[in-house]
């Protein structure tokens, strides 16, 4: 039974389109947080992307969405001279069948409020196409009507912070539920979550620092779909407190606008 809904024949579209099906099949354990967390299968999440600096720091993490576009979160504050990484999961090992992009356009949600992250998004305009391979290739996005029954199990995935370092070395994942927006409210205070937030976890998992910008994919007959961008939570990562993460939903029309516009 599917946990989550999507409008008409959105997943039968996705996969006609090929997003969302990685060739390398994930596998994912229940409860390993990325804080001290689960090394992910290499390749398994082919639209995971590391933005970097020249000098080759990963700051923040994106999500491949189509040839062109990358989608992270707006608190990143990527430039054009910054690099997008496809394709990599050993940060350390330099034979991996990586792509570096160069960045032509970063376009940031006009809405966005850097003191509360609300409209916490970014979207990448790459300055030549990715090449899609098994370990390259887009993930779907969340329709504007998706909803998520709370509970839902699904993953979040980066480089960030862990339990023995500031960054990891390999990519790292982890299963997290849903929660209501209720439940988010009572922790986090009724004004500061918004509609165009989604938050997940307070289940003895979490993001942290680094994974910021990364997914949250949700998976329904096969097909994984973005819904939600890691945007904000408590400063030391505590996986008792849930983590919140841009609604790509609430904000689907905009990023087709965008994308149709440039």
């Amino acid at each position: 039974m599917a946990l989550f809904l999507l409008a008409g024949c959105f997943a039968l579209v996705a996969c006609a389109l090929g997003c969302g099906v990685p060739a390398i099949i994930p596998q994912v354990s229940e409860y390993n947080r990325i804080v001290n967390g689960e090394n992910a299968v290499p390749g398994s999440w082919p639209w995971q992307v590391s933005l970097q600096t020249k000098s080759e720091f990963h700051f923040c993490g994106g999500s491949l969405i189509n040839e062109y576009w990358v989608v992270t979160a707006a608190h990143c504050e990527v430039i054009v001279e910054d690099l997008v990484i496809l394709g990599e999961y050993d940060r350390q090992h330099n034979s991996e069948p990586i792509q570096v992009k160069s960045i032509a356009k970063a376009i940031t949600h006009p809405d966005y409020n850097p003191d509360d992250f609300d409209y916490d998004i970014t979207l990448l305009k790459l300055s030549s196409p990715v090449q899609m391979t098994p370990r390259v290739a887009p993930v779907c996005l969340a329709s504007s009507s998706t909803s998520i029954a709370s509970g839902t199990r699904c993953v979040t995935t980066g480089w960030g912070m862990t339990g023995e370092s500031l960054s990891a070395r390999y990519l790292q994942q982890t299963a997290l539920p849903v929660i209501s927006s209720d439940q988010c409210k009572r922790f986090w205070g009724y004004t500061r979550i918004t509609d165009a937030m989604i938050c997940a976890g307070a289940s003895g998992v979490s993001s942290c620092q680094g994974d910021s910008g990364g997914p949250l994919v949700c998976e329904n007959s096969g097909v994984w779909t973005l819904v939600g961008i890691v945007s904000w939570g408590v400063y030391n990562c505590d996986v008792r407190a849930p983590a919140v993460y841009v609604r790509v939903s609430y904000l689907r029309s905009w990023i087709d606008q965008t994308i149709a516009s440039n």
